[in-house]
């Protein structure tokens, strides 16, 4: 028994390891998109923006709806913008030349 025990303290440093992944702000997406603004109506998004790619339908009390474009998704409760949120679009790195 305290052979295994010893064991699992020898083992405890090798499995704790964690990286950490930093985005540089300038990264994070293209800022040059205006977004939707808190309070902003439907209507209004729809004339900004035009058809969403994808509209989830409205789930919850209150309801709680999503329209998904290209670069960013916007919530509503009921017919008012409550955030719109950028995606994330990793950057893909040239192939190696040989």
């Amino acid at each position: 028994m305290p052979y295994i025990f010893l064991a699992l303290i020898l083992c405890l440093p090798f499995g704790a390891g964690a990286e950490t992944l930093q985005i540089p702000l300038g990264q994070q997406g293209a800022a040059a998109t205006q977004l939707p603004q808190r309070g902003e109506s439907q209507r209004s998004v729809l004339e900004r923006f035009g058809l969403a790619d994808e509209e989830h339908r409205a789930v919850g009390n209150p309801p709680i709806s999503r329209w998904d474009y290209r670069e960013f998704s916007v919530y509503f409760e009921y017919d008012h913008v409550i955030n719109s949120v950028r995606h994330h679009h990793p950057r893909t790195s040239a192939p190696a030349q040989e």
